[in-house]
């Protein structure tokens, strides 16, 4: 068998994440006056990049510098809210180390700043121990759902994306994990399955996970 790869991202799929999004964004909206409606969030924020989102939210094109401001002033929120609570998804440290005991390599591919990505791994010690390759915006240029940073962790890995499976949340996450020529897991902390793109399997956290399971669906013929 040729090597295996599992790739994670990172918000809704190593901790719970989206529900601290949430406050932090309204928190930052209401700064500028802005109430977003829950098919906003939906819609327009879940999965999406920050450039987007705020795009979208403060209708205007914005330029570089005052993108880069917005993006540090929400981000800089969301870590003061969330550094002291970061759980990771029930059953997700076992699973970790269930896979890299049995040999296989593991990636995060996250659309978030590399500060967040520092925190995580941060406040869960064991990514940064199990984890052979973290990527996060800076290391692409074109953000999901374009397949540069899936593709991009296969490479660094030394794996074929079609020994890769992907743990993803959102649409827009599974669907460059899809077209990276991936298997996707999706994970329902912020859509259900039915509003995911078609994936390999559904979880709602990894307390069933295990590295066979895993190899039974890169074995698997869809």
């Amino acid at each position: 068998m040729s090597q295996l790869a599992v790739i994670f991202d990172m918000d809704g799929v190593i901790a719970d994440t989206n529900p601290t999004h949430n406050v932090a964004w309204r928190k930052f909206l209401d700064r500028y006056e802005i109430v977003p409606t829950e098919d906003d969030l939906q819609n327009h924020m879940y999965g999406k990049h920050n450039s987007y989102i705020l795009n979208y939210f403060l209708k205007r094109e914005l330029m570089a510098e005052e993108l880069l401001q917005l993006q540090f002033e929400k981000e800089a929120l969301f870590r003061e809210l969330y550094t002291s609570i970061v759980e990771p998804l029930p059953g997700l440290l076992p699973f970790l180390a269930d896979l890299k005991q049995n040999g296989a390599k593991l990636g995060i591919a996250t659309s978030a700043p590399v500060e967040n990505l520092e925190m995580m791994v941060g406040q869960i010690p064991l990514l940064n121990e199990v984890m052979s390759s973290m990527l996060s915006e800076k290391d692409v240029t074109k953000h999901k759902p374009n397949p540069e940073v899936y593709l991009k962790s296969a490479e660094r890995l030394g794996v074929s994306p079609s020994q890769c499976v992907v743990f993803e949340d959102s649409v827009s996450g599974v669907s460059a994990g899809l077209a990276a020529g991936m298997k996707v897991i999706g994970v329902t902390t912020s859509h259900s399955s039915d509003e995911l793109p078609p994936c390999s399997a559904y979880i709602n956290d990894y307390l069933d996970m295990s590295y066979s399971t895993v190899l039974q669906l890169i074995n698997a013929t869809l």
